[in-house]
């Protein structure tokens, strides 16, 4: 007895080590949780035998016996039912993950993600000032950061520099890089926290900011119950699914780690994004919401890998689990990115048949907070297609692309990346045609390579220019305003007959452009649709035809 009792001790201290060096998720409707209970168990109830069975060791069968130098014998009379419950623990973890395979639940895998919203791509896009354009990708971030970091030199041998976010703060895209201690020592010299985070603006790489308070206390690389997953997991998770940490400041630049919830829907398959638990990384103090209670200046809450397995699966099992022949199945491109629309956050991805390895059957955005889809149907170009076009348009340069976003040019879907060196700096611009992976514009400036990409898709005659039937409009002119491009002025403007659509035309296609004023009756023609930004072709003030008719 009293072995039992020395062996359950050290079993129960050596469990809650593990679980505090760990921090396993407790729950058994999870796998991790699950396996632990089920290993716990086995061996208490192995412990529960000592005593009967003998073990003996006889040395002088070690050398060149045949008989094994260990023998058992037992000592008192088994009971089938330790042994039987051990049987059915493990059985029963083995069914589960079983049962949890697309061949019991095949509409559950393919019905998670919910039916995309079909819409128009020229509409529903909006087209990007210049100005707004995302050109700080991941790494770039990371680079200016590391940057920003060595101007302060007694800074940098204390800390490293942690993953960056990309979030809309106070209406401006950034990203987010914290500071993490850089070791055990230097947290323990310094455990109030590191001195904040920096700030890297998306749109401008001159616009980098250190903010040194307030201060990041809780973060994946600190010790104890500062480190994140520990205080997290021993706070609100010890029974929930946790994952995707991330690194966001709220709008008075507080910083939180927001860390998502999810449950499973079938068996151990099938994660659901629930809510999430908010780590004030100043204090530790934690907050848990579900979905329809999380601030607004929370701009994830659905993971990345839970959205693109979603999406997959909902191709795969199209037409149930036996297709084949492949029919009508779809894949997610290449890989996805986070875009900004209208405020809210997307994850983007182009939509290919499978097998197919260059052509696109639409582009997939899904809301990242309430994880509506959004699909536009078209044929085109994948992300990888399009990176390889822009490439060998600098293929003497030796530059790389960068995954590409997607952006509405004149109406056009457009893939938009930026074009690196081997250093990884940014040295040129690209717009690739998704409709026409040949159709690219580079330059220098993201203002120069969209002015050479939109003289190429407006060099394209009427039969190249899908769905392009060209119309009149007349009408008095609401609002103008001329831009200078570095080539020429670029006029925009607004027709009364016209409000959905905003005309854009270049002063070389009229004189009469730059006397135009609010008021005036115009005539212009056009590649027709409905709303968005659109290129005319060519332009007439009526005002001044009037005058010289009168004269």
């Amino acid at each position: 007895m009293k072995k039992k009792i020395i062996a359950y001790v050290v079993v129960t201290v050596l469990a809650g080590i593990y679980l505090f060096l760990e921090v396993p998720n407790l729950n058994p409707l999870y796998p991790d949780g699950a396996m632990f209970w089920c290993f716990l168990l086995t061996v208490y109830i192995l412990i529960s035998q000592i005593g009967k069975f003998q073990f003996q060791f006889h040395l002088n069968q070690i050398s060149g016996g045949s008989q094994s130098p260990f023998s058992v014998s037992k000592l008192g009379k088994l009971s089938k039912a330790p042994f039987v419950v051990i049987g059915v623990l493990w059985v029963a973890l083995i069914a589960v993950h079983l049962f949890s395979t697309p061949l019991f639940h095949v509409k559950a895998y393919r019905e998670q993600l919910s039916e995309p919203q079909i819409k128009a791509f020229d509409t529903d896009m909006q087209p990007l000032d210049t100005s707004q354009i995302p050109i700080v990708d991941k790494d770039l971030a990371a680079k200016l950061a590391d940057k920003k970091l060595g101007e302060k030199p007694a800074l940098g041998s204390q800390v490293d520099l942690g993953e960056p976010t990309i979030q809309q703060v106070n209406g401006k895209l950034v990203w987010i890089v914290p500071l993490h201690h850089s070791g055990f020592f230097k947290w323990l010299s310094n455990m109030d926290g590191t001195p904040g985070y920096i700030v890297v603006s998306a749109t401008d790489m001159q616009d980098v900011v250190y903010v040194e308070s307030p201060k990041v206390k809780i973060h994946p690389n600190a010790f104890l119950m500062d480190k994140l997953i520990r205080r997290v997991r021993l706070g609100d998770g010890l029974f929930t699914g946790i994952t995707d940490y991330s690194f966001e400041i709220d709008e008075t630049g507080q910083p939180y780690y927001v860390v998502t919830t999810y449950k499973y829907l079938r068996g151990f398959a099938l994660p659901e994004a629930t809510g999430v638990i908010l780590i004030n990384a100043t204090t530790g103090g934690t907050e848990k919401y579900a979905i329809d209670q999380v601030p607004e200046w929370v701009d994830r809450i659905q993971p990345e890998d839970f959205v693109m397995e979603q999406i997959n699966n909902k191709g795969k099992y199209i037409h149930g689990l036996f297709n084949f022949s492949n029919f009508e199945k779809f894949e997610a491109s290449y890989n996805d990115i986070i875009i900004y629309n209208n405020g809210n956050c997307y994850l983007f991805t182009g939509i290919t048949s499978v097998g197919s390895d260059n052509s696109i059957i639409g582009l997939m955005m899904v809301d990242l907070r309430t994880k509506e889809a959004i699909q536009y149907t078209m044929s085109g170009a994948t992300e990888s297609a399009a990176m390889s076009s822009a490439e060998g348009k600098v293929q003497d340069l030796g530059y790389r692309a960068t995954y590409p976003i997607l952006l509405n040019v004149q109406s056009q879907p457009t893939y938009f990346m930026t074009l690196k060196d081997g250093e990884g700096l940014v040295k040129q611009y690209a717009y690739v045609s998704v409709k026409s992976y040949d159709l690219v514009g580079v330059g220098t400036t993201v203002t120069e390579a969209k002015r050479n990409y939109e003289a190429v898709i407006g060099s394209l005659s009427d039969s190249q220019v899908e769905d392009d039937k060209t119309v009149t409009a007349t009408g008095k002119v609401v609002r103008i305003a001329g831009e200078f491009d570095g080539n020429q002025m670029q006029y925009s403007m607004i027709l009364d007959t016209n409000p959905n659509l905003i005309f854009t035309i270049g002063a070389d296609k009229s004189a009469e452009l730059a006397l135009t004023k609010e008021g005036d009756t115009v005539l212009l023609t056009y590649a027709e649709q409905e709303s968005g930004v659109v290129k005319a072709n060519s332009f007439d003030n009526a005002e001044f035809t009037q005058s010289k008719s009168a004269s």
